[in-house]
């Protein structure tokens, strides 16, 4: 009984001494990479106790809300220039930087057979609206607006298009119907290798800059434990798994499994 009530006793305090260490990460997201990050993060408490609190939106927005001093923590991003810009300036940690996936462009229709294997739908143009996430803050609408010209289709379509603030707002405007079609990250309409609905074009990669798509640690966080570990866990093989299933290219060599470096003492930080 009474090595019974000893260990009852440990377990309690390492369960409480667990939770004095986990931590809560503010972390601003592209919202191309929203529903892969809620799945890391449930992956990620379970491995070091610490939470996420996930704010998404477009890339651009994103910036200019860490520019006024927003509280985010770490920076996942939709391109690599936005993280590179933060570094320059002095409010991201310049060793920190990688590319954690290359995101897909795609163009899709809610509608079945709507939208051929080659894109042709965009040359008949026989649609009367076409919806991208605003080229001037999001890397997926600027990638959109690429293939466009690269077509030779920008001034037919323009008039067609409908503008969303961000990746998801653009994705709501096709899968409600309210536009027949749109440029939306792979990641949105696949999961698994395989289309959730509707019908796609998957643009070539050759038809747009590549887009790496970075994460960073934010210099307000440059001492959080907690921060650091999200970074190293997204380069790891849990992290991978996720972020591979919803259709983004993990970059080559592979990273290291970050298991070994998740940790919930702020006193042994990464």
């Amino acid at each position: 009984m009474k090595l019974f009530k000893q260990t009852l006793l440990a377990a309690a305090i390492a369960c409480s001494t667990a939770s004095a260490w986990a931590d809560e990460v503010q972390v601003a997201v592209a919202s191309n990479f929203s529903k892969p990050l809620e799945a890391i993060a449930e992956k990620f408490k379970a491995a070091s106790g610490h939470e996420l609190k996930i704010s998404a939106g477009a890339t651009g927005k994103l910036y200019a809300q860490i520019e006024n001093g927003a509280p985010f923590e770490v920076f996942i991003s939709a391109d690599s220039k936005t993280p590179k810009k933060l570094v320059e300036t002095k409010m991201a940690e310049a060793d920190t930087q990688f590319t954690y996936a290359f995101g897909k462009l795609v163009l899709w229709s809610s509608t079945e057979g709507y939208v051929d294997d080659k894109g042709e739908v965009l040359r008949k143009g026989d649609f009367k609206h076409l919806a991208i996430a605003n080229p001037k803050t999001a890397p997926y609408g600027e990638a959109g607006m690429a293939v466009m010209e690269k077509l030779g289709l920008t001034a037919t379509i323009t008039p067609k298009l409908v503008t969303g603030e961000n990746i998801t707002q653009t994705y709501d405007f096709v899968s409600t119907g309210n536009a027949e079609l749109g440029f939306v990250a792979l990641s949105q309409v696949q999961k698994d290798g395989k289309l959730k609905g509707g019908s796609a074009w998957i643009v070539p990669e050759d038809m747009y800059t590549p887009m790496a798509q970075d994460a960073v640690l934010l210099s307000n966080a440059k001492d959080s434990a907690a921060a650091k570990a999200l970074l190293e866990f997204l380069k790891g093989e849990e992290a991978q798994a996720i972020i591979s299933s919803y259709g983004y290219e993990i970059p080559t060599p592979p990273r290291r499994d970050a298991k070994s470096c998740v940790s919930t003492d702020s006193a042994k930080p990464c």
